[in-house]
Formats: C-alpha cells, structure tokens, sequence
C-alpha cells in the first residue's frame, strides 16, 4: 500500500496550478474536465504518480468558496533550504506566513507558505547528515 494524493478544493483552478507549478514548481501531470459533473480534477506533483504522492486539485465550476475547517493542517514539501525557498516562493508572487527558521522546541528549519486558496504548505530543511 501507499498514499496516492492529497485532494485539495480550488476556486480558482488556474490560479491554483501557477502558484503550485510556477511558484512551488511542481508538473501538471494531468487534467481532466467532467462537464456532466460539472468540475475539474488536476493533478500535481514532483514527480509521475506511479512512484510519488501527488496533490489532486478539484475544481467545482459552480462553488465560488470553500471554509477550510479547523481540522486541515498542512501539507508539508522536503526542501534543501528553506531560507532560500522562502526568497523564491516570495520572488515568485507566493505569501510566505512564517518565515524560515528553526522550529519551536526543535532545531528542524521549517517555514510556510500559502496557497491562493489559504491552504497552508509546510517547507522542511533537509538534514543534513
């Protein structure tokens, strides 16, 4: 067994794939429009969905917002310096609503950043060994 995706709702799908493709850099690996249903799934990623978890966004043509709950925490990206994917996701045009730095009662480097939507991203500094 293992995870397949993360199913996440957009209001703006287009909006959603620049932040996630142009900002995170992650690859459209696919999309498929459901005219009888009336949505849209995407799906996203690092990396082809037969070896890595992927992000599914769904996209409802007639909702125009979601509320995102109290139980839905994060999703969180390995990246090799959050100091320096802070600065690019900013560069970028992405919000950043903790910058990097150590974690609270902790040494792992972490920061956030937001989606278009408000879904919050985790960043996590590789160990080094």
């Amino acid at each position: 067994m293992r995870i397949l995706h993360t199913m996440l709702r957009v209001t703006d799908l287009e909006k959603s794939l620049a932040f996630y493709s142009e900002v995170l850099g992650m690859k459209l690996l696919r999309r498929k429009d459901y005219p009888e249903g009336r949505f849209t799934l995407a799906f996203i990623g690092y990396g082809a969905e037969s070896d890595t978890a992927v992000i599914e966004l769904t996209h409802n043509w007639d909702v125009s917002a979601y509320q995102l709950g109290d139980a839905y925490g994060h999703i969180a990206i390995e990246v090799p310096d959050a100091y320096a994917a802070c600065t690019s996701i900013k560069q970028r045009g992405g919000k950043i609503t903790r910058e990097a730095g150590p974690m609270k009662h902790g040494d792992t480097v972490i920061a956030f950043a937001e989606d278009p939507d408000g879904y919050k991203i985790e960043l996590i500094q590789k160990k080094t060994v």
